[in-house]
């Protein structure tokens, strides 16, 4: 299990987390103005705050080392808005469908889940589409790549429905997967919505309605929890993992039981 380290202060619920050098970005909801707090990565202290003008709903965002900037997809206005980093230079390019959550490649490209309508779009740091994705599962999170090119998705919604994490081919169809049924087993999953990938492709799995992280292997198999309920205590949301510290960054939120969410923050967790 994962040891927590520090728990940033509660505010406005979080709608993702990121790092970069050496501050923490962490992307706020319900929030028209300074939606983007900015932390010292080792003291946690708040530096400053960004505005993203024209941000309507902020779904996730994500860092590029390479090309030192952030992504930030707006489903309102069917946007990802591009923050050059460290002067908050903004641009923005259209994704002309309804963006959720984001992951750079390993070429440094810019995968784009579009659950609305079952695509996964990849488009440069300009917004130039490069191609379109099917994936044959219902309902895709998140989606992000390993090394070695091949494509995890994560998906899940209904009770009724699969519940998984799956590799796809370049022609959107299932190569193999982890999680079928709903449930809480190790083998079960409940709502996996967001992943990170490690340097050995190891997957980091936000298992929502689970309220934990979980560890899978590069071939899918199942390795440990990484979080507990108990640690985390509010519902897991996005995270991000800092390769260099060994850091989880895990956003979680107060979840009203037939409402939205009302308050968030995030775990550091060392791992």
């Amino acid at each position: 299990m994962g040891r927590v380290i520090q728990t940033l202060a509660e505010g406005e619920p979080v709608r993702g987390v990121t790092s970069l050098d050496n501050h923490l970005y962490v992307l706020r909801g319900n929030k028209s103005s300074k939606q983007v707090e900015v932390y010292d990565i080792d003291s946690f202290s708040l530096q400053c705050c960004l505005t993203v003008p024209g941000l309507a709903n902020a779904v996730d965002i994500v860092a590029c080392e390479h090309y030192h900037c952030a992504y930030i997809s707006d489903a309102s206005g069917q946007f990802v808005h591009r923050l050059a980093l460290p002067d908050a230079a903004i641009t923005q390019w259209p994704v002309d469908d309804s963006p959720a959550c984001l992951s750079v490649t390993v070429k440094h490209d810019v995968l784009v889940t579009c659950r609305k309508v079952c695509k996964i779009k990849e488009f440069t740091t300009y917004g130039k589409l490069l191609r379109e994705v099917e994936p044959s599962v219902s309902s895709p999170w998140h989606s992000v790549q390993l090394s070695s090119g091949e494509l995890i998705v994560c998906h899940g919604y209904l009770v009724n429905t699969s519940h998984r994490v799956c590799m796809i081919g370049s022609d959107g169809q299932i190569v193999k997967s982890h999680g079928r049924s709903v449930g809480s087993f190790s083998e079960q999953l409940n709502t996996p919505a967001y992943m990170a990938v490690d340097g050995n492709d190891f997957l980091f799995v936000v298992d929502r309605n689970n309220w934990r992280v979980l560890l899978l292997s590069p071939g899918l198999k199942y390795v440990r929890k990484v979080t507990s309920q108990e640690q985390l205590k509010w519902k897991p949301y996005r995270l991000s993992l800092d390769i260099k510290r060994r850091r989880l960054y895990v956003a979680v939120n107060e979840h009203l039981k037939m409402g939205d969410y009302t308050a968030g923050r995030v775990i550091v967790v060392n791992v």
